[in-house]
């Protein structure tokens, strides 16, 4: 099932300029488009809609050691929770780390590299409130965190 991703502002990359009342269509693990809500809901009509306060963008890269948790599974969901999807190799140093990461479908990286929202791209999406806090994360389609 196909599903917009909705929010007061979308933004292609962090720093790229707001689409104000903006929209991503996630299907499976990809993103099919990127436009306004009124747009998307026009030609995607079959879509379930999900909306969201704040600003979506690409999910983070998580760059420094992991959160300490109980369990690697617990170390990785706390990364998710913080709006990133992805983590670097020199972090994820054990078996169980990466094991987890690979179950999640967060990717582990050998470096820092940009991130941005690109149509037929992975859809690895964030969206924070005004005060930076993560709202919701989507991880390779799927929603893996949102804020109660």
């Amino acid at each position: 099932m196909e599903t917009i991703h909705a929010a007061d502002e979308v933004r292609y990359t962090w720093s790229s300029d707001p689409i104000k009342g903006g929209a991503v269509l996630v299907g499976r693990d990809r993103v099919g488009a990127v436009g306004t809500l009124e747009e998307l809901r026009e030609r995607f009509p079959g879509a379930r809609v999900r909306r969201w306060p704040g600003v979506l963008g690409p999910a983070r890269i998580h760059e420094g050691p992991l959160p300490d948790a109980p369990s690697p599974r617990e170390r990785i969901h706390a990364v998710l929770k913080s709006g990133a999807v992805a983590v670097l190799e020199e972090y994820a140093d054990t078996p169980e780390l990466r094991a987890a990461a690979e179950r999640n479908d967060v990717v582990v990286l050998p470096g820092v590299q940009s991130t941005g929202i690109r149509e037929v791209g992975r859809a690895d999406l964030a969206v924070f409130d005004e005060s930076g806090e993560c709202i919701a994360t989507v991880c390779a389609g799927r929603l893996v965190h949102r804020r109660r």
